[in-house]
């Protein structure tokens, strides 16, 4: 497996390089944040740690760099301790874990070893179906340029159709996923929000992306209507 260590420090970086390489893996280092851009344009890199505090483009803007490109390569951001803002921004702008300086070199093989188990899947900081766009973060919903307000259990309807595009999804399974397990109340409701979504997403936009699906459930088309 081949990691790209991304850190100004030159002495974290060469013992990062040293472990690593004593556990197997093949291990090249940038120490700026465009070199490590670079690097990671020009070579299939099973996984990236990438350091926050980088001279010139950030850990955390080299991250959303590589997001906004298509690269997909898990990312292991590390952060300072006592810096949690930073931990959710790294998590938000679509790392797929951190740790906290300084670290357990142990903790640190054990979370890039989860990682490669993983793979390089996409998964965007923001959902995006057709014109349809949906930051979890933010908790913003856009139809073309349009903002459109939810409330938050809208919005949590929204976000599952959107995860899972083209799909059809059974009243019992929105339940579990929406409401919570102590829910007790009439499974109607679903077709209560469904309604309420398409009078803010669909039908001011002249659009049909919520169907119903007779007998089986709802899906959301999956090139937004």
């Amino acid at each position: 497996m081949r990691i790209l260590v991304v850190e100004d420090d030159k002495r974290v970086a060469r013992a990062l390089k040293r472990g690593l390489e004593g556990e197997g893996f093949a291990v090249d280092v940038a120490l700026t944040g465009e070199d490590g851009r670079w690097l990671a344009g020009e070579n299939p890199y099973d996984a990236l740690v990438l350091d926050v505090m980088l001279p010139g483009l950030g850990g955390l803007e080299l991250c959303a760099v590589l997001r906004e490109a298509g690269n997909w390569t898990p990312i292991l951001m590390l952060t300072a301790k006592d810096a949690p803002e930073d931990e959710a921004r790294a998590l938000d702008g679509g790392a797929d874990d951190f740790l906290g300086k300084p670290f357990s070199y142990p903790v640190l093989v054990a979370r890039l070893r989860a990682l490669l188990r993983r793979g390089g899947v996409a998964r965007p900081a923001e959902l995006v179906v057709g014109d349809l766009r949906l930051d979890p973060a933010a908790h913003q919903v856009w139809r073309g340029a349009t903002e459109v307000p939810l409330t938050p259990r809208q919005f949590s309807l929204l976000e599952l159709f959107m995860r899972r595009p083209g799909e059809v999804l059974p009243k019992a399974e929105i339940l579990e996923h929406v409401w919570d397990f102590a829910f007790e109340g009439d499974p109607n409701i679903v077709e209560v929000y469904v309604r309420q979504l398409r009078q803010r997403i669909d039908i001011p936009f002249d659009r049909a992306a919520l169907q119903t699906v007779r007998l089986a459930g709802y899906r959301l088309d999956a090139h937004g209507g």
